[in-house]
């Protein structure tokens, strides 16, 4: 069996801000002449809207875009078996998709580009789909990574904390996990892809919530404070959100403190912005 060879940059464009592309990044889009960009279906049409006026405002020399449309789901709630067992299926079905568009879409003398929200390294499945398909032996992708700037990055910043204190690890975790690490040590947490809320669940006059969604765009939403007081109202945000939307991409850090430093940490959060839509 003959191995195709496929050039391929996995651009990672930040969470949402398209300031936020480094130069690395703007760089990267000038070299493609092929991009491949995975749309959401029309709830989420923004997400691919976004990639398309990177390229229009960066990707300067002649390329085509192919759109590929990501493989259903299970999102319900699932043991770490059955949730595993789902993942790999979908990943399967989306590496069948990603490995037809490289081989149809594209020759071996052009790059190609996946467009990666935020950075490919942090849980995202790019990366590791590809090397599964590598793994197939048809195609053989040859892969340059170009980072970008996480929801955790652009979280800490938007509420301008440090993700660590110091002298203490920070853990970040899928929601389904958060319970298991925390009781690990003392450490601070930052929690991505919970769906269930998993932060009413815990308990604690000292535990701080730093929470953000749709961070560096314009419907930002920004909530900070004890856990205990501010618990209700990003429920109630979130909410809303998914209702206007029809979809939500939120993180948040959550921090024990001292009680003598709750004021210090609520200080440190900054004041309101007074944009609309932002909430501190």
């Amino acid at each position: 069996m003959t191995t195709e060879q496929r050039r391929i940059l996995v651009i990672g464009i930040g969470a949402g801000d398209p300031d936020h592309l480094t130069l690395g990044a703007v760089k990267a889009l000038q070299r493609a002449e092929v991009f491949f960009i995975v749309g959401k279906g029309r709830d989420k049409s923004s997400l691919t809207d976004l990639r398309r006026r990177m390229l229009d405002e960066h990707a300067w020399v002649p390329h085509r875009v192919v759109e590929l449309e990501d493989p259903s789901r299970d999102r319900s709630p699932l043991s770490m078996t059955d949730y595993t067992r789902g993942v790999d299926d979908w990943r399967t079905r989306r590496a069948d998709i990603f490995e037809a568009a490289m081989r149809d879409e594209m020759t071996a003398e052009e790059t190609g580009a996946f467009l990666v929200w935020g950075d490919p390294t942090l849980y995202d499945s790019t990366l590791g789909i590809l090397a599964d398909i590598g793994a197939r032996g048809s195609l053989s992708p040859s892969i340059e990574v170009v980072p970008g700037i996480s929801s955790v990055s652009s979280l800490a910043a938007r509420h301008r904390v440090p993700l660590n204190q110091v002298g203490r690890p920070v853990h970040i975790t899928p929601a389904r996990r958060m319970f298991e690490v925390g009781q690990n040590d003392d450490g601070d947490i930052v929690v991505m892809l919970d769906a269930s809320e998993s932060f009413t669940r815990i308990e604690g006059d000292h535990v701080w919530i730093y929470w953000g969604a749709y961070l560096g765009t314009p419907d930002e939403l920004l909530v900070a404070g004890p856990l205990s007081e501010v618990s209700d109202r990003i429920r109630q945000l979130r909410a809303e959100a998914r209702e206007r939307h029809g979809w939500i991409m939120d993180t948040y850090l959550l921090r024990i403190v001292e009680p003598h430093s709750e004021r210090a940490a609520s200080e440190m959060s900054g004041e309101p912005t007074g944009d609309e839509g932002n909430v501190l």
